[in-house]
């Protein structure tokens, strides 16, 4: 989600005049934090995940020019990543309706300000059953009798719930090593990918007889 908080510039010396929107983008986030918690300690869990339970997070913001100016404007950028049985919509939209109780507070000192949560990404989560036959085959292409599930996007649940695709995720690399100025893929786990794409071409090309 994207959340512009717009509230009324002025001089710091007159803040009270003023709306200053970073205060309230701040209000919002901790909304967010204390949504984190919540869904943490009392949400559902699945101990498949490494976080076992659904998430809250922010993770850009910016705002205001200078110090001694109160802000006019404040963006930031947050999420929700929800386990695959829980509602990612009611958390939006307890999101919204925390900011529509900001709103009447900044608008009796400036009626133009506002908040907007803008929806920019969003994609259900994947749930495959353990026991499904495609978790069977890349279990026996890999070599691996072990399963997991990831908590980062992937286009799986796309591929699952809308296009009824059975899908499970499987690949090089680790998301530990991502994101980061050396984010790298080791040689052996690409070793690793490229035998199992020659298995899985096999398998494709003469499928076993049902």
């Amino acid at each position: 989600m994207r959340v512009t908080v717009t509230g009324r510039g002025c001089h710091s010396s007159l803040a009270p005049q003023g709306v200053n929107a970073v205060d309230y983008a701040a209000r919002l986030i901790v909304r967010m934090q204390d949504i984190a918690s919540r869904l943490a300690s009392a949400g559902g869990q699945d101990l498949d995940y490494d976080i076992p339970h659904s998430t809250a997070h922010t993770g850009v913001i910016k705002g205001g020019t200078a110090l001694n100016i109160v802000p006019d404007s404040c963006v930031f950028d947050c999420e929700f990543r929800v386990l695959p049985n829980e509602d990612a919509d009611a958390l939006v939209q307890e999101l919204r309706d925390y900011a529509d109780e900001l709103v009447p507070q900044m608008q009796r000192i400036a009626p133009e300000a506002g908040i907007e949560i803008e929806v920019f990404a969003q994609f259900p989560g994947l749930d495959t059953a353990p026991d499904a036959d495609v978790v069977a085959l890349t279990k026996r292409l890999t070599g691996n009798n072990g399963h997991s599930k990831v908590a980062f996007g992937t286009e799986g649940g796309r591929f699952s719930e809308m296009l009824g695709v059975p899908t499970v995720i499987c690949g090089p690399g680790s998301i530990s090593q991502a994101h980061k100025p050396d984010e790298f893929v080791a040689q052996s786990q690409l070793d690793l990918c490229d035998e199992f794409l020659a298995q899985l071409s096999e398998w494709v090309a003469s499928p076993p007889a049902s």
